[in-house]
């Protein structure tokens, strides 16, 4: 038996798939089988996420009378993937009339609903597939390209009690649902931010006309000058080898930088040249500039460095800018690096190298365009109010990862018996 199988309470059993499911393989996708006149939607393997259909999107083909009566989709059927992300299940629960499913695609439909409950195979599957070692390895490595009928008809699967099994589904289905809750959250927020940035760029906060620049509309008192006009360095970082530990000093590189702020999640140390030391040291308000990445669109992503390590550097393909403080405010300039006018402005202006990178430079941050109001009070409210967007959407952010990691944890603790539902006390799940 499995090691991930061993140890389990007493009362739980471990049964075949194919003993609590029947299992069928939908229909195969070719032109010959589009042709027809009966023509339905119905699911790929792009539709299935764990625990999740997306129906925005669904392809059409041919079903005939026959084909309807044997490929038709009852709520509660499980719909788990051959290929790909194999393993990956979600549950049907309608939603969509007359929806069928490819062949690469397995439904399975309980035998007997008093001895399983769908939702907590589901999770089982999940657990089994992506976080522990029941079947193919860790996590998603796995030893065989697809998951044929046969294969999942043979897969062992815990069964504990009926009324443990659905309170172990409920206990999931809750914490899943606050990370959808956030999940939501987080894209209105991303939303909002950016319908805001967009207005607060081109109508300010004074309620002016505007007049049209070459970065579009802005309000009559602003100007349009090129960063060089506001900044006072523009420097490029060590190129001293960085490596994970301890020995030397942080040195923020390329995935450090992410749009909109430093994240010390992959941090590397080296020891900067002696001539480097000073010149090269991070400061409060330093703006740091992505020079050279795989993809287009990240060349000149940009953050603002807000003092997060008390010493700290910079490699080499990011470029520095320091900001003038009395021409221009350095989160201002920070957050219209995150506009669309700001982004396609640097990464329209990146060169392909021959190793198929695409780089900027000092020079092409130097005639980056930038929209500047008359005061630097007015231009810290504006940074200011998007400030607090960003506070939220992090707020947001972090809720996230925390109830991702509660997740995981409970999914783990639950499918092993480790703790048992009828003791265990949730954490707050607000979703606010």
């Amino acid at each position: 038996m499995n090691a991930e199988l061993e140890g389990l309470p007493k009362d739980w059993k471990v049964s075949r798939f194919d003993d609590l499911f029947d299992v069928q393989q939908g229909k195969q996708v070719s032109k010959r089988n589009r042709v027809g006149d009966n023509q339905c939607s119905f699911l790929r393997t792009k539709n299935v996420f764990w625990n999740r259909l997306d129906l925005k999107e669904l392809d059409r083909m041919h079903f005939s009378d026959g084909e309807e009566a044997r490929l038709a989709l009852l709520p509660g059927d499980l719909l788990t993937c051959e290929g790909g992300d194999i393993g990956r299940t979600a549950m049907w629960r309608g939603g969509v009339e007359c929806c069928y499913y490819q062949n690469h695609l397995h439904r399975a439909r309980l035998k007997a609903p008093d001895t399983a409950d769908a939702q907590f195979v589901l999770f089982w599957l999940w657990y089994a597939f992506e976080f522990g070692k029941v079947y193919f390895g860790r996590g998603n490595v796995t030893t065989i390209p697809n998951l044929s009928q046969g294969k999942l008809c043979e897969l062992p699967i815990v069964v504990p009690p009926k009324n443990e099994q659905q309170k172990v589904a409920a206990v999931l289905g809750l914490a899943q649902r606050a990370i959808e809750q956030q999940e939501r959250m987080i894209a209105l927020t991303t939303e909002l931010k950016k319908s805001l940035m967009h207005k607060l760029f081109t109508e300010g906060l004074r309620g002016e006309p505007q007049k049209q620049t070459e970065v579009g509309p802005v309000p009559e008192s602003w100007h349009v000058g090129t960063l060089e006009s506001v900044a006072v360095a523009f420097d490029y970082g060590t190129s001293v080898k960085c490596a994970h530990g301890e020995d030397g000093v942080p040195v923020l590189r390329i995935p450090n930088v992410l749009a909109g702020s430093i994240d010390l999640g992959d941090l590397k140390h080296g020891k900067p040249k002696p001539n480097e030391l000073g010149q090269l040291r991070l400061e409060v308000n330093d703006l740091l500039f992505v020079r050279t990445n795989g993809v287009k669109e990240n060349a000149g992503r940009c953050a603002l460095y807000r003092g997060e390590l008390e010493e700290c550097y910079f490699a080499s393909y990011l470029i520095r800018v320091r900001v003038d403080p009395a021409k221009a405010t350095p989160a201002f300039v920070h957050q219209y690096a995150q506009t669309e006018m700001g982004r396609s402005f640097l990464s329209g202006r990146a060169i392909r190298t021959a190793d198929g990178k695409f780089n900027i430079n000092s020079g092409t941050l130097r005639r980056v365009l930038l929209p500047v109001p008359p005061t630097t009070d007015e231009q810290s409210e504006i940074a200011g109010r998007l400030d607090l967007v960003e506070q939220k959407l992090k707020h947001h952010q972090d809720k996230h990862a925390a109830l991702s990691d509660l997740f995981r944890t409970l999914l783990h603790q639950l499918m092993t018996g480790q703790i048992r539902v009828g003791g265990i006390e949730l954490p707050e799940l607000v979703t606010s």
